[in-house]
Formats: structure tokens, C-alpha cells, sequence
């Protein structure tokens, strides 16, 4: 599916995914996704996620103060910063939902998928917005989100290369 500026439709939902494609195994691929977040950061731009995360706070929400209960592995039920790990399958997926104020419901999505080279990390970003509210927050802040998602990614994969070894293209 070609991306679009704004993301992809799903009924009211809206959908901003991207790939990479690594070198390496699933696990290590993974590695990387599962320590996202707290004193580690998002491997791009954390002074737009403490800035995020202090909007968030001034709106009456949990902001970034909640850290992770474990720098190196989740569990369905776990903070994450603003986030809930919502499910994870080992090496596999990760799915986290949103507990910061917005207009609509949001979820930020991992999945590596192994392959005969290495393995692929998909991000999803969809967001369920609530009224007109939600669609000037999503397409208002999308253009950040292009950056900020992308060169996370980007981030990721640097990180997933450093932790296993390369797998023969």
C-alpha cells in the first residue's frame, strides 16, 4: 500500500505505518523495540518526546514521569512513560496504547516479521479521532510525526544491527 501525506483511512481510524528491513535475526531485531522508552529514550529526538510529554502534564494527563517498571523487558499491563504495553509477543510484537490527553484513542504498533535475509520492523501509528478536535490534532501534528516516527525507525535499526549478528543479505 503507497503512503500517503496524512497516513492511510480504516474507517474513522488512521493509519501511518513505515518498515525497515535488517540484516540480522527476529531477536535481535527486536531487542531494541523492547527497551524503548524510559531512561533509554526513542532512539530519536527525546527533547520532542519530553516536550510531548510535558504538554501532556500541563493538560492534566500523566506525561513522561512514569518511566518503565524494567529498562530491558515488558509485560502486557506495564507503563511505559505515557504508554500501556497492551500486548507483546516475544521477538515478534509489541502494541502499545496511548493513556495521554488527546482528542481520539492512539496506538503505536512493533512488529518484526524474520525473513531469509534478516527481518522487517514495521511501526503503526493509528489513531481513532474523536470529532473534529481529533482530526485537526492528527493532520496538525502529522508532519512531526513523519519526522519524529521515521527517524525513530531509523534508530531502531541502527540498534537492532548493533545487537545481533548480520545475517548474509
Amino acid at each position: 500500500m503507497p503512503r500517503e501525506w496524512g497516513g492511510v483511512r480504516f474507517g474513522s481510524r488512521l493509519v501511518d505505518s513505515r518498515s525497515v528491513h535488517v540484516a540480522t535475526s527476529a531477536a535481535a531485531a527486536f531487542a531494541p523495540i523492547e527497551r524503548i522508552g524510559g531512561a533509554q529514550g526513542w532512539y530519536w529526538g527525546d527533547w520532542l518526546w519530553r516536550l510531548r510529554g510535558w504538554i501532556d502534564l500541563v493538560a492534566g494527563g500523566v506525561g513522561l514521569q512514569r518511566g518503565r517498571p524494567n529498562p530491558e523487558h515488558l509485560a502486557v499491563g506495564d507503563v511505559l512513560d505515557w504508554w500501556r504495553v497492551e500486548a507483546i509477543e516475544p521477538d515478534r510484537r509489541l502494541r502499545l496504547v496511548a493513556e495521554m490527553k488527546l482528542p481520539g484513542r492512539a496506538w503505536l504498533e512493533f512488529e518484526v516479521t524474520p525473513d531469509a535475509g534478516g527481518a522487517t520492523i514495521r511501526q503503526t501509528a493509528i489513531f481513532d479521532p474523536v470529532g473534529l478536535a481529533g482530526l485537526v490534532y492528527w493532520y496538525g501534528i502529522f508532519p512531526l510525526h513523519e519526522l519524529v516516527f521515521a527517524r525513530m525507525l531509523r534508530g531502531i535499526a541502527v540498534a537492532a544491527r548493533e545487537a545481533g549478528p548480520r545475517l548474509a543479505a
